[in-house]
This record gives C-alpha cells, structure tokens and sequence, in this order.
C-alpha cells in the first residue's frame, strides 16, 4: 500500500488525467439503462471509488517542510462518505435487478441511514461547524474568520490606535499615524536578532500542534444560546431530509406527492433557519453567531440543488416530461439539432429512473 501511494504522488498528473479519460469512457459502456446494467454500474463505481482514494492520497501529500504525518489505520469520515456516493447508485440497481422496483427502496433506505450517521459524526467531531457538500469537505473556516464591520473599509483601521479611529483616513494625521505604526512594526521585525527569529521558526517546527477540544453540544448551545439552537436545528433538517424522504417513498410510492412535498418543505424550512440566523437579535453577552464565507456558499449551493424537485416523480411525470417531449418534437425537424435533441431528451428520461442521480444527497 506504502509504495502504491509513492507512485500515486509521484504521478499525481498522470493520474489525474488518467482518471478523468476512464471516467469520460464510462458513458460509452453498453446497456446503460437496459437488463445488464449492473456491469457497467459496478465498473462505474469502482472506478470512481479509485479515483476518490488517488485524490485522497494526492491531497494528503506532506510537503517537503513537514514530516510524514503519521496516517491513521481507518479512512476519514469524509472520504468515506465520497466512497458512498460512488457505491450507492450501484446498490440502487443491484437491489432494483434483485429483488424488484418496490423492495429496491428498503436497500436505498438503509444506505441513506448509514450516510445520516456517519454525517452526524462528522457534525459533532468538526465542533458543530456546518456540513460542507454534505460533509464531503472539512469546514476548516472559523465565523471568527468573517471581517468585522468597522474593518470591511479596510485594514487601515486596525493600525490606528482607538483614540484617533474617528479621524478621516484621508487627512494628513490620519496618514502620519498610520506610517507611524508601520514604521514601528517594521522597526521591530530588524530589531529582532537573527538567531531568536531561527530559534522561533525552529520551536514552531518542533512542537507538536496544539489539540483543541471539541464543544459538546450542550457546551455549544449555551455558548451560541438561541441563534446556536436554529443553527443545529437547521442542519439537522439538511442530514435528516433524504432519510424522510425516501422513508415516505418507500411507504406511499414514488408516484404520491406527499413525499415530494414534504421533501420540499423540510428543505425550505431548513435553508429559512440557518439564513435568518445573522437576523436573530442578541439579547446577551454571548459572542455573536456568524456563518463564514464557506458557510454563506455552502446555502447559496443548497438553494441550487432545489431544481432537482423538477426531475423527482410525480413532479417530473406529470410537467417535465412533458415538456421534454414537445420541445424535442418542436426540434425534430431541424438537422443535427433535432437528433441531439432527441438523444439529450433520451438520456434525461433514462436517468430519471434512478433516485440517486438526482437525490441531491
């Protein structure tokens, strides 16, 4: 294993590019959507598990500054949740050619409970940060991290002492305190004797990093008080909604339009309360509550992954379809428009067939 990672970094771009061709070629294998499709799902998936863990190896490259980090024996909680998106539509088709269309949702149920469990860990061991991609992606970004307002204008005003902070930046004080400061900071930087600079890079070197503890969740919520309350609640909402989903599908069928918009409601519901967390007054001496940049993108996205309800039964049987369908026979009859027309429409109405393309989960 040892020497497979040596190679792996060692052609990093080779590898890349390699992974990204057999990927592209997956879509030429034959009987997509017919009898035999398991094959071609199941080399599918293994290859995109292989591609998961050379991106794994890549990313966790030491650096020639740094010694080799000591690796754990088990795969992080991320890559594992990665691994199981790339095995979970191979699941879906092997128990749908198994075992039926209806008992298939029992097997899709089950791969859904062991993502909300494992995205659950997750939320606790990174302190109760929100799930990037689905907690595919450490959320490593602070809310500490976030600018405050007197500091948006600039960093100016964190080099002039308080006293004068009213001053226009623009004045001939304000520059002069400014260039002060500067000429201070610089100062001490030359000051400072070249052998403590190399003995502090050196103890930076050799201690060992600090361990920061983990808040429990009663420790955070009494930490964050009621703005931390809807920011639990809110992602709690995003893990659990594929889980009530498929729950409800698997009980009224995949045609009813109660699991749809229960879906829909817990999804809208969820994104309304971590939105209007920055909204919520603060009433106490608790540290504000804020999301960070990563955060912010990361809602931006989840609001994005609602278009998927246009692809989900019985939404997409009744309207999308149909729609599908008259704009290829509006097409048709143009030249190479109409044929690739027909083979998108196609595509689309093959896939549509299987929940975890377009699960959003």
């Amino acid at each position: 294993m040892e020497a497979y990672k040596r190679w792996v970094r060692t052609n990093r771009d080779f590898v890349r590019q390699l992974g990204s061709l057999i990927n592209g070629l997956t879509w030429l294998l034959p009987d997509e959507f017919g009898y035999s499709e398991i094959g071609p799902e199941a080399v599918s998936s293994l290859l995109g598990m292989m591609t998961t863990i050379n991106e794994h190896i890549i990313d966790t490259t030491p650096t020639r500054m740094q010694t080799p980090p000591s690796e754990p024996s088990f795969l992080p909680l991320s890559l594992c949740l990665t691994l199981l998106k790339d095995l979970e539509t191979l699941v879906e088709v092997a128990a749908e050619q198994l075992c039926g269309e209806e008992k298939k949702w029992n097997f899709i149920a089950i791969t859904e409970a062991v993502k909300v469990l494992v995205r659950l860990i997750v939320f606790r061991n990174s302190g109760y940060k929100m799930l990037l991609l689905g907690g595919e992606t450490e959320n490593t970004e602070n809310s500490s991290d976030v600018p405050r307002p007197e500091e948006r204008n600039g960093n100016l005003q964190m080099h002039i002492p308080k006293n004068v902070r009213g001053l226009n930046s623009y004045n001939l004080e304000g520059r002069a305190l400014s260039a002060l400061n500067s000429l201070g900071e610089h100062a001490r930087m030359v000051s400072e004797p070249t052998w403590l600079r190399r003995v502090q890079h050196q103890q930076t070197i050799i201690e060992p990093p600090t361990v920061v503890m983990k808040p429990s969740l009663s420790t955070f919520l009494s930490e964050k008080g009621f703005p931390g309350s809807l920011f639990v609640t809110g992602e709690a909402m995003f893990v659990l909604r594929p889980l009530i989903y498929v729950l409800l599908v698997r009980k009224y069928g995949a045609r009813s339009w109660f699991p749809w918009v229960i879906s829909l409601a817990v999804d809208v519901i969820g994104n309304g309360i971590l939105s209007c967390i920055n909204l919520c007054p603060q009433r106490s001496k608790r540290p504000q509550f804020q999301l960070s940049n990563s955060e912010k993108d990361e809602l931006k996205r989840r609001k994005l992954l609602w278009a998927l309800y246009l692809m989900r039964d019985p939404f997409f049987s009744t309207y999308t379809r149909r729609r599908l369908e008259s704009t290829q026979k509006l097409v048709e009859p143009i030249p190479i428009v109409g044929f690739f027309t027909e083979k998108l429409v196609e595509l689309i109405i093959g896939s549509q067939t299987r929940y975890t393309y377009f699960s959003g989960a």
